[in-house]
This record gives structure tokens, C-alpha cells and sequence, in this order.
């Protein structure tokens, strides 16, 4: 058990050296992933090897759409945990993938869902599929980058009572 949590802070670690820990407080003006934080906190369901290596094709994806992945003990905007498990559908073996997406208080901003797109060789997920991996990881990523971009151009939703108080205060 110390070895699987030492393997995901050294993990961690290597995103953060690869990706840098640079940090913006502020959402881009266009909508962009770009200056927004996100920790990957974990990822169950995996063996160390598995998890490895789609940490860094996570990596490579996050880099690609511009999401600025830090280490699990940076200071990030929202926080992210992976689950993965395979499942058997009319004889073919797929990875099926949760990321739930944490607030900075942490509460769930999001839930991404789906299976990857190529299928897998045998009952299980190895470290050797690094296709199934790469596919899982660009989806995975492009959710994930999606959610970021709407997040950042979202403007904050004016209350009743908020409404209300503005309405007293013109009068």
C-alpha cells in the first residue's frame, strides 16, 4: 500500500516538474482551459503500472489542449479523481472511466463519464496498451479541457437575492 501511494506522489511530482507549478488566479478571456489549475488527485481502480502510464499520457494530453496539470499538493482551481474498471460488452473489452471534478471547496463541479474508445487486449488494462491508453486520455482531456473553457466564460448567475437587494438600493 505505501509503494502504490509513493508511486502516485512521485506521479504527481513528475507532472508538476514537467508541466511547471505556474499559477494564475484568473480565467482566460476567451474561454480557454489556460491559466486554470487542475490537481490530479488520484486515479483507482488501477495498477501502478496502469496508472503510470496514463498519468503521463494525461500529460501529454493536458499539454496538448492547454490545461495546466500541478502536482496533488499544489494549490490548483479544481481538483481531479479518476476511476477506471473494464467491462464486457457483446464480447468486447473496454475501459470505462469516471473523473469526478472537485471545486477548490470541494465540492463536485463535475462528473465525466464514458468508455474509451479503442478496446482491450484480454479481460484487463495493461501498461502495454498505450493506444487504448493514449484514446482515453485525449477524451478524457478534451471533457475535461471543455468543462475548464465553459467554467471560464461562464459569468456569475445574478440571484433573487441579489436582484432584490439591487432593486432596494436604486431606490
Amino acid at each position: 500500500m505505501a509503494r502504490i501511494i509513493q508511486t502516485g506522489r512521485m506521479a504527481a511530482l513528475a507532472v508538476t516538474v514537467l508541466l511547471g507549478a505556474c499559477q494564475t488566479d484568473s480565467f482566460s478571456s476567451n474561454g480557454s482551459p489556460e491559466g486554470v489549475p487542475i490537481a490530479l488527485e488520484s486515479i483507482d481502480g488501477a495498477p501502478p503500472p496502469v496508472r503510470t502510464a496514463l498519468i503521463n499520457e494525461l500529460t501529454t494530453a493536458a499539454a496538448d489542449r492547454k490545461v495546466e496539470l500541478v502536482g496533488s499538493a499544489a494549490q490548483a482551481r479544481y481538483r481531479v479523481r479518476g476511476y477506471l474498471s473494464t467491462e464486457t460488452v457483446n464480447g468486447e473489452t473496454k475501459v470505462a472511466y469516471v473523473w469526478d471534478v472537485f471545486d477548490s471547496e470541494q465540492r463536485r463541479a463535475k462528473r465525466l463519464t464514458g468508455t474509451s474508445p479503442g478496446k482491450v487486449a484480454g479481460k484487463t488494462i495493461s501498461a502495454s496498451d498505450k493506444e487504448t491508453l493514449a484514446k482515453l486520455a485525449n477524451a478524457s482531456m478534451d471533457e475535461i479541457a471543455e468543462f475548464l473553457s465553459a467554467a471560464g466564460s461562464a459569468t456569475p448567475i445574478q440571484t433573487a437575492a441579489n436582484v432584490d437587494s439591487e432593486a432596494v438600493a436604486a431606490q
